[in-house]
C-alpha cells in the first residue's frame, strides 16, 4: 500500500459546503482561512462554538464543538474522569479537554480519503451530532465544574429523564 503525497482534485472545497450550510441556516460564522470556518450555534443549555477544519494531509474534515465552561485545575481530574465515562457511551466522536484554554470540546472527523466528496447532509449530520452531544452532557460537566459533584454523580444526574408534564 502506498500513500500518495498529492491530494486528489475536488469539485468543491469541503469548507465551502459547510459555509453554505451556515449561510442557509442563518448561523453566525467567520471564515478567515480557506481551510477553517467557525460557526456559532445556539442550544438549549449554551451557545456552541463549532469549528470545521479541513486537514488536507489526512483528507479529513475535522469538527470541534466547544462551550464556555472553563475547567479549573482543582476540578481537572474529576472532569477527565467524566470525559472517560461519557466517551464510553459515544458511538461517534469524543470529548476532550483542550488544555491550552482549559475548555471542554466534542471532536470528530469526517474522513474523505481518495477524493471522496462530502455532501451537505454529511456536514449537517456531523454538526448535529456534535451539538446534540454537547447538549446531552453539558449539565454533567456543569455539575462537576461548578457543583463539585463526582463524575458518576454528575453523569447520573444529567442522564435523568423526566416523562410527562407537571
Amino acid at each position: 500500500m502506498s500513500l500518495s503525497q498529492c491530494e486528489p482534485e475536488r469539485a468543491e472545497h469541503p469548507v465551502d459546503i459547510v459555509e453554505r450550510l451556515a449561510a442557509v441556516n442563518e448561523w453566525s460564522f467567520d471564515r478567515e482561512d480557506q481551510d477553517e470556518i467557525s460557526i456559532s450555534v445556539a442550544g438549549r443549555c449554551a451557545d456552541y462554538h463549532v469549528a470545521f477544519t479541513w486537514l488536507a494531509d489526512l483528507e479529513a474534515l475535522h469538527v470541534a464543538c466547544a462551550f464556555d465552561l472553563k475547567v479549573a485545575e482543582r476540578r481537572r481530574a474529576e472532569v477527565l474522569s467524566l470525559v472517560s465515562l461519557i466517551n464510553e457511551q459515544l458511538w461517534v466522536g469524543h470529548f476532550d479537554i483542550w488544555t491550552s484554554d482549559d475548555v471542554i470540546m466534542f471532536r470528530h472527523a469526517l474522513l474523505l480519503a481518495g477524493g471522496a466528496e462530502p455532501k451537505s447532509q454529511q456536514c449537517e449530520a456531523v454538526l448535529k451530532i456534535a451539538v446534540e452531544a454537547c447538549e446531552r452532557y453539558y449539565q454533567a460537566f456543569h455539575f462537576v465544574v461548578w457543583a463539585a459533584r463526582s463524575a458518576r454523580e454528575a453523569l447520573a444526574g444529567a442522564m435523568f429523564e423526566t416523562v410527562g408534564e407537571a
